[in-house]
């Protein structure tokens, strides 16, 4: 994946749909909120699994990986899936990623099921009301704090 030059704002009125456009605006504005003065930036390309993807990213960081050189990466990334969305969480609090430390908070009490699906560092739900949005604002101020200052090389 890598970053390309389309403007955020156009990417997130690109949707068709009324309603993902107002839920991607929606938790859009509640990334902005949590990471004031982070960069945001769309990325596009094959993402793990071999899809294509559009993800806006925001903050620079340069990530460690286990094999090979760093790599230029996001430090959250917002996502629209076929039927979902994802959060893609690249900050980690005590040897754990931050979705799974806010796993049990992030789930809604008031949902009979629930719909959150947390890996490593993603969070897949299929509506934003399915993810306690306070909560979320917590874990994304949270990854504000424990990383630096975005990295752009």
């Amino acid at each position: 994946m890598e970053r390309v030059d389309t403007d955020p704002d156009d990417f997130l009125s690109s949707f068709d749909d009324e309603a993902v456009r107002n839920t991607m605006h929606r938790l859009d504005g509640a990334i902005r909120s949590a990471m004031p003065g982070r960069n945001r930036t769309l990325w596009e390309g094959v993402f793990w699994g071999g899809t294509d993807q559009q993800i806006l990213g925001y903050g620079d960081i340069v990530q460690p990986r286990p094999k090979g050189e760093e790599v230029e990466w996001f430090l959250v990334g917002l996502a629209r899936q076929k039927d979902s969305y994802s959060l893609y969480v690249n900050a980690v609090d005590d040897g754990r990623y931050l979705g799974q430390v806010y796993e049990d908070r992030l789930r809604r009490p008031d949902l009979a099921k629930s719909r959150l699906k947390i890996g490593s560092a993603s969070i897949g739900f299929r509506s934003a009301d399915d993810v306690d949005l306070t909560v979320l604002g917590d874990l994304l101020r949270r990854a504000d704090e424990l990383t630096p200052p975005d990295e752009r090389r």
